[in-house]
């Protein structure tokens, strides 16, 4: 089944430290810059850091006209100092806005504006100043070594609500 798996849950996150790379992005250009997860991956190797869990997207400015500023990386366990275009922070504890897509990744801006009419609907408030988000991320659960067929993947949308 393609889409949302469930209803959004409201969610309580500590502080994730991570490690990222990041970017100004157009709209067709989230894929290209997908790609270049590997260097993170080899940055995070090279300094013997492990991640502690799935890969994320993080989406720091949403201007779906123009461009996106976001961050592809890694959670882990100490904040670190980052080079060149690798950033670190900390994706801010708090409670979030969490549901399941599985399906395609293309299917993600169909589940992401379910899940922003959802929350509307509800009388939530995101912790955003306009197209400015705190947090607003898709984590990829699914390891594509594991699940090669794209229609099979699982991703968590969090979006972090307004304290």
């Amino acid at each position: 089944m393609d889409g949302v798996d469930r209803v959004p849950e409201i969610v309580q996150f500590g502080a994730r430290p991570y490690v990222a790379l990041r970017g100004k992005v157009a709209m067709d250009g989230i894929s290209a810059f997908a790609d270049r997860l590997r260097e993170v991956i080899d940055w995070l190797a090279a300094r013997e850091i492990a991640p502690n869990d799935a890969p994320f997207f993080k989406y720091d400015e949403v201007d779906m006209e123009s461009e996106l500023v976001m961050e592809i990386g890694f959670p882990v366990d100490d904040v670190h100092t980052g080079e060149g275009e690798i950033v670190t922070g900390v994706i801010p504890a708090g409670r979030y806005v969490t549901v399941t897509h599985h399906g395609h990744p293309d299917g993600l801006r169909d589940a992401t504006h379910d899940l922003l009419v959802w929350a509307d609907e509800q009388g939530l408030e995101w912790d955003a100043d306009g197209d400015r988000w705190v947090a607003r991320l898709e984590v990829y659960r699914s390891d594509p070594r594991e699940v090669p067929d794209l229609n099979d993947w699982d991703t968590d949308l969090q979006f972090k609500l307004k304290d």
